[in-house]
């Protein structure tokens, strides 16, 4: 008898993850450039400057963005004009923290650090953020975002990947962020 309830479990957790994966979107490999490969979500877009700019005010157009149908969940490709050096990573990593937790009113890390993605060392954080809206907004709510983040510095520029979703919506697409982040290639 306790070997069926062994067997029935297993067969239980197997159906129930392969339900799981069958609700995430399949990812789809898109080339930003010659250098630069992703995988983004079947059926996302391209954001056009306009959009971008709206929705990331920034000096620097991106090199790519993409976002999903209703427009909520966003994942972009930029440079940054850091002069980093590949032997300078955890400098560079408590450096771009102190960045991101600046940008916020509050952040809860998730996890951090620095990791191999395809024979390339990347900087990461993933967290929840929140930015209290002002007085000048008219007392708005404030945001509640997921982002996963991911930098892969090279010489004379920093490359910027950036998830970002509202917090209602993490739960439904962390596991596609982190599949995206680990699917990076750069020559």
């Amino acid at each position: 008898m306790q070997k069926i309830k062994s067997v029935l479990g297993k067969w239980f957790f197997l159906i129930a993850l392969a339900l799981v994966a069958a609700d995430r979107p399949k990812l789809v490999k898109t080339k930003v450039n010659d250098a630069i490969t992703v995988s983004i979500p079947q059926g996302w877009n391209a954001m056009d400057a306009l959009d971008f700019t709206q929705r990331y005010p920034s000096v620097r157009a991106p090199l790519a963005a993409y976002t999903n149908l209703d427009r909520t969940i966003d994942f972009s490709v930029n440079i940054s004009a850091t002069q980093w050096g590949e032997t300078d990573l955890e400098m560079a990593q408590k450096f771009f923290k102190a960045s991101v937790m600046s940008m916020f009113d509050r952040v809860e890390m998730i996890e951090e650090g620095i990791r191999e993605v395809n024979k390339k060392k990347f900087i990461f954080f993933e967290f929840d953020s929140r930015l209290n809206g002002t007085r000048q907004e008219g007392f708005q709510d404030p945001v509640l975002k997921y982002t996963y983040i991911q930098y892969l510095i090279q010489p004379g520029k920093t490359l910027v990947f950036s998830f970002n979703c509202s917090r209602r919506d993490k739960q439904d697409w962390q596991e596609t962020a982190r599949a995206m982040m680990k699917n990076i290639k750069v020559k």
